[in-house]
This record gives structure tokens, sequence and C-alpha cells, in this order.
């Protein structure tokens, strides 16, 4: 197989490597598929596969003809393909309704293909993705199977056109996932291995849809079965199935071992043309790399460990060319001005001494790009400072009880706050400087995105900064008429958050919570309602039978109204249901123990003076407000002068043992005449 790029020696097949406009939406302009074969020379790419989905004469209608000024079109874009040595490769997409038993269609198909080689097109290729596996009955008696009715269409197709150097097939089942029952044993893929001529390529996908990673042993398999070496359609950086999402991470997680294993690889990128620049630029860099590592520059510590491809290093050299596009520009009067006319249109204005000084964009930096494609990466991964985002904030939110408890963690949680707001301010800065960038074309692709996520960004911020109690217009709480500015999503937001569980957790350890829940003190009126929350957990488990006689804890008789909870030391947690569980306090412990007649050593109440009791119903899943309220429970206890304090717990309550040991400071204390079944654990104040 020859090496990726260039021409191939005679009597080879050279590496397909490029680019497949093969995505749902707006197509490319005739303008941008042009920028995109000067890219592709420069770069070392060859091919570009004309599939654009919506391009209604390419799938919904292929059978009509084009018209004399599309004609035209096609004609001056296939030689500016040729200009830049780039095969231009002519798809069309029938399966929606073709009849693969009629004559007259076939022919229709021929004749379709006929007129695009008359505009100069030597390649070709067949697409039969995403359509109906439901063959019409005139079919069903005509082939044996769908993979048979597409290949023998296929074949006829390919030697009509004199059987071209290059022709693609894009299968039905074209990824791992579609086939049944799996790739080997795969009777639709063993057809088109065995059917189709052996100077057609196929056209794979991978492992999905949108594949994570590719493997060699996966190409070996799938190769044996198609009796070729499958050409990668490569989704990796599509993103036509998300309206919110762009990649613009580097092409990675495909091993360079797989080069002479395969066709070739073509990306399917973003539906946007400019923000592909990285994927395209690093898929060179790829296509480039010696899979025997002689020409290998890997950073150590690559997570690949690809012997001649690093991601790292190709998105750093992608966002170093990317950065001077973004600062040029062949726009007249695109970019800020540094000098300003006046009225006249003659001297540049220059304010006076005691005037406003002229605004002057900072310009924009490759931090500033390293930290856009962190933020909108990859499909299955967030960059570095996008991933620690989503870590600092569920750190900050598990952890906001350490605010007000004045704890060892407390200061920790302030540090990471400040950090966090520092890398936020980062983002509010990339985006002013992106909207600066003289390059308005790339800007104006990028602008839903980077406004979406400042504005996401902002909303953190401001949580934050009211978990640690500041205040102000930024970190105000949602009223009950906010300003559409001040939530996210519109109606599919709305429906997702309605929807159990939504999200697939794919990219977040815990999906955002939707539930706000309040901790406020403890009042007589609640005293039936904290008895109700007792009983009810006390019963959780017990199902029809009888429950067993169980020896009292301390705090039953805290939870049960017979003592009442120290002053000020008190709380009760609601949501929007209502109260959902309760924290009380004795800072002296000693008339609960006189109450239930518990003998307790003068030296435990020296150490744990006071005792503790906290209860939260199963429907609060998020486990911040119990911690929350645990914190300002003991930052009250300490407050009142009291050493340390302690609870006892069931030993086959997991759920409140896993809950003590979690926050970490509770310890397993040792207290003579505890029965059995009972645990003690205290912390120091």
């Amino acid at each position: 197989m020859a090496a990726p790029g260039g021409r191939a020696p005679a009597g080879t097949k050279r590496f397909i490597s490029g680019v497949v406009e093969g995505f749902y939406g707006r197509p490319w302009t005739m303008e941008q598929r042009t920028e995109l074969f000067e890219r592709e020379q420069k770069w070392g790419l060859n091919t570009y596969l004309y599939a654009p989905k919506d391009d209604y004469k390419h799938r919904m209608y292929w059978r009509d003809l084009y018209t004399a000024e599309e004609a035209g079109q096609l004609i001056a874009l296939i030689s500016a393909a040729e200009r830049h040595d780039v095969e231009f490769v002519y798809a069309i997409s029938p399966g929606l309704d073709i009849t693969f038993s009629n004559p007259k269609e076939v022919a229709a198909l021929k004749r379709k293909l006929d007129q695009v080689r008359q505009f100069g097109c030597r390649s070709f290729s067949l697409l039969f993705d995403d359509i109906a596996t439901e063959m019409c009955a005139a079919d069903k008696r005509a082939f044996s199977s769908f993979a048979h009715a597409q290949v023998a269409v296929t074949n006829a197709v390919y030697q009509h056109l004199g059987e071209p150097e290059t022709f693609l097939f894009c299968p039905t089942d074209y990824c791992a996932a579609f086939c049944t029952p799996n790739v080997s044993q795969s009777s639709y893929l063993h057809t088109v291995g065995e059917k189709l001529l052996p100077g057609i390529d196929v056209l794979w996908t991978g492992p999905k849809v949108v594949s994570h990673k590719i493997s060699v042993e996966s190409i070996e398999e799938v190769s044996s079965v198609l009796k070729r070496a499958p050409v990668i359609w490569d989704n990796i950086h599509a993103n036509d199935y998300d309206p919110q999402r762009i990649f613009m991470g580097p092409f990675k997680d495909r091993p360079t071992e797989l080069i002479p294993k395969l066709g070739g690889v073509l990306t399917n990128p973003n539906c946007e043309f400019y923000p592909n620049f990285v994927a395209i630029h690093t898929l060179a860099t790829w296509c480039k790399a010696s899979a025997d590592g002689s020409k290998s520059n890997v950073e150590r510590g690559d997570e690949e460990q690809d012997p001649g491809y690093s991601p790292q290093r190709a998105l750093s050299l992608a966002l170093t060319d990317w950065l001077q596009e973004f600062l040029s520009t062949d726009q007249p009067g695109a970019g800020l001005q540094k000098e300003r006319s006046d009225d006249t249109g003659g001297s540049s204005y220059v304010p006076g001494l005691e005037e406003n000084p002229l605004y002057t964009a900072e310009p924009l930096t490759l931090d500033d790009l390293r930290l856009l494609t962190d933020l909108f990466h990859l499909p299955y991964e967030h960059g570095p400072t996008a991933g620690t985002m989503l870590q600092e904030l569920d750190w900050l939110k598990r952890h906001s009880w350490a605010v007000a408890a004045e704890t060892d963690t407390t200061a920790e949680w302030r540090c990471r706050a400040q950090q966090f707001d520092a890398i936020c301010e980062a983002v509010v800065q990339m985006f002013n400087r992106l909207s600066n960038a003289p390059n308005r074309s790339i800007l104006y692709d990028l602008y839903d995105y980077i406004c979406d996520i400042k504005s996401g960004v902002g909303l953190a911020q401001a949580y934050v900064k009211t978990l640690g109690g500041e205040s102000g217009p930024s970190a105000q709480r949602m009223n009950d008429d906010p300003e559409p500015w001040g939530f996210r999503g519109g109606l599919s937001g709305e429906i997702q958050r309605m929807l159990p569980c939504h999200g697939n957790r794919d990219l977040f350890r815990h999906p955002p919570m939707t539930v706000v829940y309040s901790i406020r003190q403890y009042s007589t009126k609640d005293k039936l309602e904290v008895l109700r929350i007792f009983r009810e957990m006390q019963s959780v488990g017990e199902g029809k039978a009888p429950p067993m006689p169980q020896p009292p804890l301390l705090c039953d008789c805290l939870a049960a109204g017979e003592i009442s909870p120290s002053p000020q030391c008190a709380l009760v947690l609601e949501d929007d249901i209502g109260m959902c569980g309760y924290a009380l306090a004795l800072t002296d412990a000693k008339p609960a123990a006189t109450k239930i007649q518990r003998a307790v050593s003068a030296s435990v109440f020296k150490d744990f003076p006071s005792l503790v009791t906290i209860q939260v119903l199963p429907r609060v899943t998020d486990p911040s407000p119990a911690k929350r309220m645990i914190g300002q429970l003991l930052s009250s206890i300490r407050s009142s002068g009291s050493r340390g304090v302690f609870c006892e717990l069931r030993r086959d309550d997991r759920r409140m043992c896993d809950f003590y040991t979690k926050l970490g400071s509770f310890k397993p204390a040792q207290i003579a005449g505890l029965p059995q079944d009972i645990i003690a654990m205290g912390t120091s104040l």
C-alpha cells in the first residue's frame, strides 16, 4: 500500500486521506470547499468525498439531473480539486427509495453518474447508510438478501463507469454495532465481502457510528470478512447530532499501526467549516506519522503511547497555525481599527487628557485557543481544563458545608473556590479576545458556542460565590421572575431535566441536580414532622414482618421529641415537597443517657460531651445538603464551648454509617457497655 498523501506509484492504490462532507445540515459553500482543497494540498491530504446529506440531488432527489447552473458550479469545483492535487469523489445516496430490481432505476442511477462524469469527475461512491433495511416485495423476489441487492447494483454501476481507480461503497451495516449478531458472523458483511468486486473499497466507521477508539484487532476482523482493507469514514469530530456541541480536539485513539492495514481515512467533521481546522490538520499529522516510530516526537506521558504520533503535539502544531489565521483577514473593514477617524473621515481621533481612552482589544493568544479546544474537545472526553472545572465544581458543591463549619476543610474550600473563579475568568477573557479577533469568518462559526459556554460558566461561577457566602447581582439566586439569561436550555433543557436520570453520564461523574434544598433553624412547630421522619426511617426495610425489639439509641429520645435539642443546635432540611431531613444536637448528652438508663463513663463525656443525630429521607439523593447541615451543626456546638461530639448508630444502618465515615472527621469511639448491635463514632471540635 502506498504511503498516505501524494501520488501512488504505478500499479498501486494510494492511501486515501482527506475529508468527507457527509454531515446532515447546511452544506459548505463552493468557496469554502475550494479553501479546503488548498488546505489539503498544503497539509498533504489527497481526497475530498462530496456527500452532503442535505444536497437534495445527492440523496432525496438522486434521480434528478443537475441544471446548467448547478453543473457549472460542480465543474468549477472538480477543476479546483484537480488544481490542488485533490481527488474529487462524487457520492450519491439512492437507498431511501430505490427499487434495486427495476432496470429503469439502475439506468437512472447510471445516467446521473454519467452526467457527473461529463463534469470531469473520475471517482465515485455509492452510499447505502442510514436507510430502512426492509426490501419491497419486488426486490424480495429478485434478491436473496438486502446485501445481495446492494452489491448487484453497485457492481453494475462500477462496471458501467469503467471500473474507476477509486470507487467507494458504504454499507448499511457500516459499523460493528450494526452487525447481527457480530462482525465475524454478519451474513450481510459476508455477502459484501464475497460478492462485491475487488476493486471497490468499503467505508467503515469502526466499532460505533461515532467510535471512541479504533483498534488494530477490530480492523483485522472486519478486513477478514470484507476481504479487503476498509476505508475509515471517521465521525470522531462530527457534530450534526447535537446542535450544542462542537469538537476541536485532536485526532486521537487511532494508533498509527492502523495505517498499513487500511485503505484510507476520511474525516467527516463539524458542520461548521472554519472550526474544522484542528480536526483536519491533526488528521494530516497522523497520516504522515511513521508507524515504526522513526520520526517519533512523542511527548513523555502521552496516554496513547503511540510510537509515531502524539495527539498533544499534533494539537499544538495545529493551534500555532490556526492562530495565524485568526489574526489575519482579507475582508475589508473586518477586525478592530486601531485608529478612529473624525466626522470628516480625515485625521484619527485622539481623546483629551480627561476623556475616556480609546478601547484597545487584547490580541488573541495561543493559550486562548488551547482553552477553546479544551472546552470543546471530543465526544467522549473533555480537555484537561474542562475536566478540572467539572471536578472542582463537583468538589466545591459536595463540600460546601465546610464554608460554615470552620474545619480544616474550610481553608481548602476557599482556596479551590478562588482557583475555580480564576478559570471562569479565563473563559470570559478568551471569549472577549475571540470576539475581537480580526478573522470574522472563524468567529461567526464559533460565536454561538463560545457565547453559550461563557454564559454557562458564568452561572457556575455565581453559584460557587453564593455557596461561599458572597453576595451581589452576579450571585443572586433564581427568583420567581428571572431574566431569560439566568437559566439555560429553553424547552429542550426543561424536557431533559424532567426525565429520570437525564443524560447518559458519559462525561459527568454526577448529573446536575435540579432539586433546590434549603436549611433553616428548627422550631417547636417542626416537632411532629421530625417525629414523622424518625418513625419513617425506623420502618424502612422492615416490610410486613414485625420489627425486632431493638435497644434504644441515645439520640432516639432526641428525635422522638422526649428531650428538646439545645438552643441553636437544631436544623431542618426542606425541598420543594416539604421537610425531608433534620440534624439535632445536645451540647450536654448526660440527660439523654439518664433518660434511657444507660451507664456511660465520665471519661467519654469528658472527650465527647455532646450528642448529634442526623437523618434525611431516601428521596434526598444529593449528599451535599446533609453534609452542609452537619457542618453548620458542628459549628454551633463548637461555639457553645464543647470539645467533642459523638453519635450512636445501629450496625445494620449502612446508609448512616457510610455517611459519617465519608465525612472523614468522625472516627469509631470506644464506649464501654454499648449493646452489641450499636456502634459509636466521635469527632473532636
